[in-house]
């Protein structure tokens, strides 16, 4: 197998709270703008799948060439649950999780940052 170089990766998890609930339930726009929002961060989406549920709430799915991004809403709770994961150096998950939490207008934004692979 040829060596393409070191395996590592980025994995950020994101709770945002303080969210329009409205806009937490319209799943084609969430997938804009996190399109929108890894896309500037410098990852190559391929394809974004996104769910409405019923009463409420929606799941969105963008796949990267780098990895993946989700997003989970939970609108009765003016909330949603978001990641990235990006491996190599070329596309930055923490950047891409503030640019969604800044278009979303979330009142308070927690970040975790895992490193995965190797160092």
């Amino acid at each position: 197998m040829p060596d393409v170089g070191r395996f590592t990766g980025r994995h950020v998890l994101a709770e945002l709270h303080g969210v329009d609930p409205e806009l937490l339930d319209d799943p084609e726009r969430l997938g804009e703008l996190l399109r929108a929002a890894v896309t500037e961060a410098g990852a190559t989406v391929l394809d974004v799948v996104a769910q409405r549920f019923a009463p409420q709430g929606a799941t969105v799915i963008a796949l990267l060439a780098e990895s993946h991004a989700s997003v989970h809403t939970y609108p009765e709770h003016g909330s949603l649950f978001a990641d990235v994961f990006t491996c190599g150096e070329r596309a930055d998950p923490e950047h891409a999780l503030r640019l969604l939490a800044t278009s979303l207008h979330a009142a308070s934004v927690h970040l975790s940052v895992l490193h995965r692979g190797e160092r």
